[in-house]
């Protein structure tokens, strides 16, 4: 990840700004979102993609072989901080 261009854009009166077609075509693809990080001083856009989570699953080691019953199972894990 880098910068690779610095331009300049106008705000309109509604506080709008066109995203240059460029990063829109390369970044944000078919999604229409964008994460705004407002820090002092800058706005950091982050495109909003979709997260494939499956590639998460039996990825945990919980510790044992099956799960038979849920209830059981939480009360036995250990309280997290909260």
């Amino acid at each position: 990840m880098g910068i690779y261009g610095v331009e300049v854009r106008r705000v309109d009166r509604q506080g709008r700004l066109v995203l240059p077609p460029d990063w829109r075509e390369s970044e944000l693809g078919d999604s229409r979102e964008v994460l705004v990080i407002k820090g002092r001083g800058y706005l950091k856009l982050i495109p909003r993609r979709r997260r494939d989570l499956t590639r998460f699953f039996d990825s945990v080691d919980l510790g044992v072989e099956s799960i038979v019953d849920w209830a059981e199972f939480e009360a036995e894990l250990p309280r997290g901080r909260g």
